[in-house]
């Protein structure tokens, strides 16, 4: 069997405890690896493994940190493939998928690579007579990094680039279902020459979390996940005085308005919707046409497009199927109920269980299923699925869509199809949702931006990567001096110094 180990201080490790996890594959159910379960004392001893290698790191030049990231993006390049096939055999996405992730992944890296400018503070000569004004961004400290099953290697690559390149040393606890990109990440890491200590991997659960995210030694914290839990690594690692940034959940809307191309609006939402078995934070869960009309025709392409949803193994020769299995038989079990909860309170147009699996009957596997009529109150439009389920929520204009978007308790993505430069103009000033989509199903920011929600999809006043994301891992110290050529006595020197 194979084992998952720590990464602390450049040396895979067992760490102090013998509790191991089960990592399954969810196209057949069959165990693969077994990954260590980490303790406090695990935590304690990367955590000071990052303390050890901080004053080091920090100290070394922006420009020599970033050259070590451009190695450590050609070695990502170079495994991209073996990357994405750990993703795929343990989370369940197909391989083309997987490669996607993972290349969003090295875009933040590629961004990061750029710290020398992105770092860079201002100056201001002669702020006074004879008194300079200069700014300096410097790092926080150890870092630490809680990151979900759905992006293993993409939400990880959100914070540890940036982290590494300001200066920061990290300390990375992946999501225990799929954690073998993370060890890669680390192996790749030091192979492009990061010193011992400046990135660590623990593996583990709840204990592992909670003493991290208050140990005394850690300076940020950096999660996501789902709301409940974002809400409360804010609160007890704000608490404890840490920095904090938490993505939380998400009920994603698309509007299709009357003048909408609705095959185009339908292929879209098919990938957004089912693409990744919808276990995705930004994948669309609500479908919002605007009119009868627009809601009739977009339900019969839907349906027809449903039909010819390939489900199947996320490792096949040849072409990839559209949509693989769920990670896990609890969570497949989980999105199970929602679809029955959806047959009960509104119209379930396509059921996604009844889809015939007897080829894999051990995998993780449901079909995509589309709940028509609903609307707030039900559960399956109130709640966050995390599956392949798509709802539609019919209403009668632009302002009776945007009025439905902004009373939803989540605001992390939203989209809007349309011809007309006014209605996607309107939809975006208007809308309270932190990433908005003209004509875009899955509006992602790319690296160089930041990505984050509003309301309860983001505790915390920055986003991640982009310029929110130098600005989290960074400090601003302002500096002003003076030189005169001769030290003379300041006179009136317990008043308000003015310049």
């Amino acid at each position: 069997m194979r084992e998952i180990l720590h990464f602390i201080n450049g040396e895979p490790t067992a760490g102090d405890n013998a509790e191991r996890g089960a990592v399954f594959n969810p196209t057949t159910g069959e165990q693969q690896a077994e990954v260590v379960i980490g303790t406090t004392g695990d935590v304690d001893a990367a955590v000071a493994a990052a303390k050890a290698a901080l004053p080091g790191w920090s100290g070394t030049t922006p420009l020599r940190r970033a050259r070590i990231l451009f190695k450590y993006k050609a070695l990502l390049d170079e495994h991209r493939d073996e990357m994405a096939r750990l993703i795929a055999s343990e989370h369940g996405k197909v391989f083309s998928d997987a490669q996607g992730e993972v290349t969003r992944g090295i875009e933040v890296v590629e961004f990061a690579c750029g710290m020398p400018h992105l770092q860079k503070g201002e100056h201001s000569m002669n702020v006074g007579t004879g008194v300079d004004s200069y700014s300096m961004y410097q790092p926080v400290g150890v870092c630490a990094g809680i990151t979900p099953f759905n992006f293993p290697a993409m939400v990880p690559m959100w914070m540890y680039p940036i982290a590494l390149a300001t200066g920061n040393t990290f300390v990375l606890k992946p999501a225990d279902k799929d954690p073998s990109a993370a060890n890669l990440m680390a192996r790749l890491l030091k192979e492009a020459g990061l010193p011992d200590g400046v990135f660590n991997v623990v593996h583990g659960r709840a204990e592992a979390v909670n003493h991290l995210i208050t140990h005394a030694d850690v300076s940020a914290v950096s999660f996501v996940g789902s709301t409940p839990i974002a809400k409360h690594i804010y609160e007890t690692a704000s608490a404890a005085e840490k920095r904090v940034q938490a993505l939380g959940g998400a009920k994603n809307h698309l509007v299709v308005m009357p003048d909408a191309d609705i095959d185009g609006a339908a292929d879209a939402l098919m990938g957004a919707a089912y693409g990744s078995a919808g276990e995705r934070c930004m994948a669309i869960s609500v479908a919002v046409p605007v009119g009868q009309e627009t809601a009739e025709k977009l339900r019969a392409a839907l349906v027809e497009r449903l039909e010819n949803l390939q489900v199947g193994p996320s490792l096949v020769d040849g072409k990839d199927n559209d949509m693989g299995p769920l990670v896990s038989a609890e969570h497949r079990d989980k999105v199970a109920n929602y679809v029955g909860i959806g047959a009960e309170e509104a119209e379930l147009v396509v059921d996604g269980r009844e889809k015939d699996f007897s080829a894999h009957p051990d995998g993780y596997f449901i079909g995509g299923s589309l709940i028509d009529h609903t609307k707030p109150g039900m559960r399956v439009y109130d709640e966050e699925i995390f599956g392949p389920v798509l709802c539609i929520s019919r209403t009668e204009s632009l302002d009776e869509a945007i009025d439905l978007i902004n009373a939803n308790q989540f605001a992390n993505g939203t989209s809007i199809f349309t011809e007309s430069g006014h209605a996607g103009r309107t939809f975006a000033e208007r809308i309270e949702v932190g990433m908005v989509g003209v004509n875009v199903p899955i509006p992602v920011p790319m690296a160089f931006h930041s990505f984050g929600g509003w309301k309860r999809s983001l505790f915390g006043p920055l986003h991640v990567h982009g310029a929110d994301g130098v600005r989290f891992y960074t400090r601003l110290k302002t500096v002003t001096a003076r030189w005169p050529e001769d030290q003379v006595s300041q006179d009136n020197a317990f008043v308000m110094p003015t310049h």
